[in-house]
């Protein structure tokens, strides 16, 4: 007895050359800007602790520290980042951020975790839909890593129909550093 054959879908073949050929040209670009980029066997998985971190981050300084070594460890070393506090860890250690408080946020799965939440949901909101989306003006996305052309191309149109942000003066005189009197009836 034999077993049927099954042959993958020509789609699927073709949407993943196609995502080999796309991580190939991000490799080549990171090159030629001195970046590391590994393209292949990167590991994947969720984000929700390390953008916790991020969150942390900002409040206590080191969150473009963090940032930037997160950015490095995923898509420039071997080692993962996913899955293990331990790693995670040492690159908030790295970021300048206090060790005990990093491992404080990781232990407790509610700690940044509503920000986060909410940072997901504005992302939705603003119509991304994967990894990296930039938003200009809160106005234009640009979805995927884009040729500098495409960036050049929306910056210039986001810039060119901005509203200009108009003041409204009354007649009352302008408040200073302590405030504005408040009119006594």
């Amino acid at each position: 007895m034999t077993t049927p054959h099954r042959t993958a879908d020509p789609s699927v073949i073709r949407t993943a050359l196609a995502a080999e050929a796309g991580e190939d040209d991000l490799g080549a670009q990171a090159a030629a800007e001195g970046l590391p980029y590994r393209t292949r066997g990167r590991d994947h998985g969720g984000t929700f602790d390390m953008h916790r971190l991020l969150h942390f981050a900002r409040e206590k300084g080191g969150q473009v520290e963090l940032l930037d070594l997160l950015r490095t460890a995923n898509f420039a070393e071997e080692r993962s980042v996913f899955g293990d506090d331990d790693r995670l860890l040492e690159l908030a250690t790295a970021a300048g951020l206090d060790t005990g408080a990093a491992r404080a946020v990781l232990a407790d799965p509610q700690a940044y975790a509503a920000e986060v939440r909410e940072d997901q949901r504005e992302a939705a909101e603003l119509g991304a839909r994967g990894v990296p989306f930039f938003v200009l003006d809160r106005t234009y996305g640009v979805s995927g890593a884009q040729p500098a052309e495409v960036f050049t191309q929306a910056l210039t149109r986001a810039w060119g129909e901005r509203t200009p942000l108009r003041t409204v003066e009354g007649d009352a005189a302008a408040c200073g550093p302590d405030g504005c009197a408040v009119p006594q009836t």
